[in-house]
This record gives structure tokens, C-alpha cells and sequence, in this order.
């Protein structure tokens, strides 16, 4: 494995509209001082842009690991409407590319633009909901294809993030992705996890594909009895479904015995709202999923 590890926003609670958030600098420093290599940009802007962004990253030694931007496949004007975002996202992973690379930085582990859909209502109010239409599948995946190649036009590889909630979310679906694109993978465990999927199996015959990996534990039995009382992923990752490393359901170990020959960013990653949610606490739990990593040889 030739591996750097990062962290990422999602487990401060960026998402969410409430709660007390670290600043960026700090957010920064706190996880270089955990033994933390990179970051993932959250939010577009959140660590800020252009030299700003550069700064900020040069100041604590981190890398940036790639971003989340996510488009409206299912539809072509929302799509094509939705382009102007990607743009702007890419605009902020190129120049990271670049400063990080005039700074030495091994072209593996450029910034992957990591490609999703939204949250689909149904799915994300139940996990039960059916997915797209069979026949809307060709065109759903050739708007993906579309956004991967724009991103490489402008010199990145892109990584393809199925979510629980959205229209990429059971393996079978994730199958349909991969035969119908050449779209590279971001693995994410802790998420297939939870949409019945076996990620040991998928590391084993997915290998190939995967250019990023998000590294995340999870539990079905916090998930199930959240479902059970009509919660919805919101009450699943507010209830802990995404646990510290080695405290779930997930064979973790088993995923990096799979990915021997894996080489890029390791994305830790543990969802989490930041309501209600004592911060010291949080950076607690990253510092032990460090600390996780290295005792198993990374």
C-alpha cells in the first residue's frame, strides 16, 4: 500500500445547519496534530478557495484529499444546470493540485473530485424505496460518464461516491454503474455496509476500479432499531449507525488485506451531526480512529 490518511468535515457535523462548527484553521491544525495527512474539502469554500485554500494547507503540512459535488443525474436539465457547480468545484481542486504539486506532492494523491447524487426523499425517509426505473438507467449513467470526463478535461480523476438515501445505493446498483461507465470508485465501507453489502467481497472484485477509499464503520443494529421506530438516515447517523473504527460490524481489517495494492487517499470517515455533540469529543474519536489505523500497519 503506498497510503496517506485524512480526515474530513462530515464527522464535525459540516453538514448541518446548527451546532458550533470549528473554524477551518482550526479544524486544520487539530487534525495535523492527530497525525492526520490530508483533508477532504467538505463544503465547497468551507476551507476557502483559491489561495486561501493553499495557505491554509501549506501552514499545517495537510493535503487535500478531493470533495464532494453532487448532480442531478436522473434529470438532463437539472443536470446541465448542475455543471456550473462541478465547474466551480473543480476550479478549487485544480488549484490545490497544482500548489500541492509544486510542493513535491506525488500525483496519487491529487484531489479526487468525488462524484454523487443528492438525496433521493423516499429512499433517504426509509432505505426501502425503489430506485431508478431500468429503463432510465442508460441515460442516468451517461450523465455520469459525462461529469467524469469533464472532470479529467481538467486533469483530475474522479472517483464515483454511492450514498445511502440516493439512486446509487445497493451493490447491485453499484454494479450497473461500474459495467455502464468507466467511472473510477470510491469505496465507501461503512455506507455499503449498510445497504446489505459485503465490503470485503467488494474490495476483493472492485479492486480495480477503486481510486479512493473511505474508510467507515458501521452498525446494522443501530440502523435497524432507527428504522424500526420510523427514523430516517438523519436519526441513524444522529443515533451513532457510523461508529468509531473497530467499534462496529464492519470488517475492517479484512478491506485492507483486500486493498494490498491500493495507493492513494484513505478518507476516515465517521458521520456525525455536530447538534448536540461536544467537539472535544469528536476530535477524541478521530484521534482514536488514527490510532486505529496504525495499529494496523497504517
Amino acid at each position: 500500500m503506498a497510503i496517506r490518511v485524512a480526515n474530513a468535515p462530515v464527522n464535525f457535523g459540516i453538514y448541518q445547519a446548527e451546532g458550533a462548527l470549528p473554524g477551518p484553521g482550526a479544524l486544520l491544525r487539530a487534525l495535523a496534530e492527530a497525525g492526520y495527512d490530508g483533508v477532504d474539502s467538505g463544503p465547497i469554500g468551507y476551507l476557502g478557495l483559491g489561495t486561501e485554500l493553499g495557505e491554509r494547507l501549506a501552514a499545517t503540512g495537510m493535503g487535500l484529499a478531493g470533495g464532494w459535488v453532487d448532480l442531478r443525474y436522473d434529470d438532463e436539465a437539472a443536470f446541465t444546470a448542475d455543471l456550473s457547480g462541478l465547474d466551480a468545484a473543480l476550479a478549487v481542486f485544480s488549484a490545490a493540485a497544482e500548489a500541492m504539486e509544486a510542493a513535491g506532492a506525488d500525483e496519487r494523491f491529487a484531489p479526487r473530485p468525488t462524484l454523487a447524487c443528492p438525496a433521493h426523499p423516499p429512499r433517504f425517509a426509509s432505505g426501502a424505496a425503489p430506485g431508478l426505473p431500468s429503463e432510465r438507467w442508460p441515460a442516468f449513467a451517461a450523465r455520469i460518464q459525462r461529469a467524469a470526463d469533464r472532470c479529467r478535461e481538467r486533469g483530475l480523476e474522479p472517483v464515483f461516491h454511492y450514498h445511502l438515501g440516493t439512486l446509487v445505493e445497493t451493490p447491485q446498483e453499484i454494479e450497473r454503474l461500474l459495467d455502464l461507465t468507466d467511472v473510477s470508485l470510491c469505496l465507501d465501507t461503512g455506507h455499503l455496509w449498510l445497504a446489505g453489502g459485503d465490503p470485503v467481497a467488494a474490495a476483493r472484485e472492485w479492486g480495480g476500479r477503486v481510486r479512493q477509499l473511505h474508510l467507515k464503520d458501521a452498525s446494522r443494529q443501530i440502523r435497524d432499531r432507527v428504522t424500526a421506530a420510523g427514523g430516517d438516515l438523519s436519526a441513524a447517523v444522529a443515533a451513532g449507525a457510523f461508529t468509531a473504527l473497530g467499534a462496529g460490524e464492519v470488517d475492517l481489517a479484512g478491506v485492507l488485506r483486500e486493498l494490498a495494492g491500493y495507493e492513494g487517499w484513505l478518507v476516515v470517515e465517521q458521520d456525525a451531526p455536530a447538534v448536540g455533540r461536544d467537539l472535544d469529543r469528536i476530535l477524541d474519536d478521530q484521534r482514536a480512529n488514527r490510532a486505529w489505523l496504525r495499529a494496523h500497519g497504517i
